[in-house]
């Protein structure tokens, strides 16, 4: 079979599988002038006493305040069945440009960089999350070992240095995030080729190098053109190598497509230098591979050349997301997508008195059309303002991208986390919470909703003003998985062997599964019924099989859960005169 328009890559996997902007312009579009830890193996309790979940009716709560994640409703000791596995995703950003988040800064060596890491990893666990999102590919080059594109410049101090003693960085995240509980999301930059704040000479196996027609120079970033098939080529063979090579759970990207712009002296827009490209499509009819040069995506043999330059550059960043997508999922069918665009929506879009930047026109981004045609698994909007601050009030916004949200996928809404302790415009913990509060009274009508994530990862780690603190011990006080993600092709998962056994006739009763074959799972969740109450407890794969039985325990269920969070049929086990049965 042919694939038209896929690359040798692309095509062989369709074969076998056949039958410093993004805050500024936040600030901007607000009007402003500016620019603890536990053992990885160690089952923790989801303290939740009743049967109600973050996707379900929350209980009241006082005004600003999260509801908390579960009732205080005692279950009748005659109910056999345990409540449904609380959801809600909980993720952080780990921005590796720069040196945000990871690694804290230049010059650390392997050694010291893993000890932050799984440092950070135990952090999130502590607090309560459930995902880390981690940048992967800040700037055309990758944060770990690639026959594509160098070695960053931000793990090892210059770009297409090897580690000072041999490592796979994006390997050990996944894995210890796995032993934690935690999905691992892997994060590129679809376009950037070189970041602001980079010091070191490029390798010279760097895509600015080897073809430095398809880089632009856009001030002091490098960019590649969006227009050049080969940029939108090597992000599709970049992301198919890691979703290959890697256990992740997720692909994500953020806001930058087009880049941000920048003014000349007279404070005039500079416009993005891909003149070539333009002069090529106005020479030729649309191209027949999406995300080519021509007309819109999926468009062929269109008889005229654009006329539209927006419009054409809008087409060449939909047509590479319409590739991913697809060529994601036809590589790994359970591997989500994700994208966080900018939180504002297109003009004509808008709610009445929502005002600000248009990623729109000017990042060339249409969202609202990735949405509409279902090429995303989730939605991640940044939406990076105050609830009372009217142009761009956090829950007018959030209420908008869930309405326009016709093929159902789920829209988790990014929260300015890192804006607690700012010089300028500070939240408090407070405004973190009352978005939490916002998110979940969403969420109990519309489960789509049930998530969100932090950027970013440093102030939680940091506890900035005990923001960690206030999350562990308020909405994230009964754990929580990740939604399911019931569209993408995954079987359910068998339902766990059960065996138990004690070392002595009067012994406790140790309970242990094994995994009968057939889909792979990331979670184990068992609940134990004690006088009536249920509690349930949650085990990462890999991890500890087994838990030990308190007396009071009369009957414990227990739940595989899949990598797309589908959940296998319960296995049982009850207590009676005679013993465990």
């Amino acid at each position: 079979m042919v694939h038209q328009g896929l690359s040798p890559l692309e095509a062989t996997l369709a074969a076998q599988t056949a039958p410093n902007r993004r805050r500024a312009l936040a600030l901007a579009a607000a009007g402003l002038v500016a620019p603890w830890l536990e053992g990885c193996a160690s089952p923790v309790a989801a303290t939740s006493t009743g049967t109600r979940s973050p996707s379900t009716a929350p209980p009241s709560a006082q005004p600003g305040q999260a509801p908390p994640a579960a009732a205080a409703a005692m279950t009748p000791p005659d109910v056999d069945t345990p409540p449904p596995i609380a959801r809600e995703f909980r993720a952080a950003w780990v921005a590796t440009v720069a040196h945000i988040d990871w690694p804290s800064k230049r010059g650390l060596t392997t050694a010291q960089q893993r000890a932050e890491m799984l440092e950070l990893l135990d952090k999130a666990r502590a607090i309560g999350l459930n995902a880390i999102v981690l940048q992967v590919r800040p700037a055309a080059d990758a944060l770990y070992p690639s026959a594509l594109e160098p070695w960053s410049e931000y793990l090892t101090g210059a770009n297409g240095r090897p580690p000072d003693t041999p490592w796979d960085p994006l390997a050990e995240w996944v894995e210890q995030a796995h032993r934690r509980g935690l999905e691992l999301h892997a994060w590129f930059n679809p376009y950037r080729a070189r970041h602001s704040s980079a010091t070191t000479p490029l390798a010279s196996h760097h895509i600015a190098m080897t073809d430095s027609a398809v880089v632009k120079r856009y001030g002091d970033l490098l960019w590649m053109d969006p227009a050049e098939p080969r940029a939108a080529q090597r992000m599709v063979d970049v992301v198919l190598d890691v979703v290959q090579r890697y256990d992740i759970d997720g692909v994500h990207i953020d806001d930058y497509f087009y880049p941000y712009p920048i003014k000349d002296a007279q404070g005039q827009d500079i416009p993005f230098p891909d003149e070539p490209a333009w002069q090529r499509a106005q020479r030729r009819p649309a191209a027949s591979v999406p995300g080519g040069e021509g007309g819109m995506s999926g468009m062929t043999g269109a008889p005229n050349a654009p006329a539209d330059r927006a419009a054409w550059r809008r087409a060449q960043v939909d047509g590479l997301i319409e590739r991913l997508h697809a060529a994601i999922h036809v590589a790994k069918p359970w591997v989500r997508f994700g994208i966080s665009p900018f939180g504002l929506p297109r003009p004509d879009r808008r709610p009445p008195g929502i005002t600000g930047f248009s990623q729109y026109d000017q990042l060339h981004a249409d969202v609202e059309r990735w949405v509409s045609e279902g090429w995303l698994d989730y939605l991640a909007p940044q939406l990076y303002w105050p609830i009372a601050q009217t142009a761009q009030a956090f829950p007018v916004l959030l209420d908008a991208w869930l309405r326009d949200n016709p093929r159902g996928r789920h829209v988790w809404a990014g929260l300015f986390t890192s804006r607690i302790g700012d010089k300028q415009r500070a939240y408090t913990p407070q405004e973190v919470l009352a978005q939490i509060g916002i998110v979940r009274e969403r969420s109990a009508t519309n489960p789509l909703a049930a998530g969100h994530l932090h950027f970013s990862m440093v102030a939680l780690a940091a506890n900035r003003e005990g923001v960690a603190d206030r999350l562990r011990e308020g909405p994230y006080a009964q754990l929580a998985l990740p939604p399911a993600t019931p569209w993408l092709a995954e079987t359910a998962p068998l339902a766990p062997q059960v065996q138990f056994s004690r070392s002595s006739p009067n012994g406790p009763t140790r309970l242990t599964w094994a995994h009968p074959g057939g889909p792979p799972w990331r979670h184990v969740v068992l609940h134990l019924r004690r006088r009536g109450v249920w509690q349930a407890l949650h085990f990462p794969v890999p991890g500890e099989a087994g838990y030990t039985l308190e007396e009071e325990v009369d009957l414990a269920v227990l739940r595989a859960v899949g990598r797309t969070g589908v959940v296998s049929e319960a296995a049982g086990v009850r207590r009676s005169q005679q013993g465990w049965s």
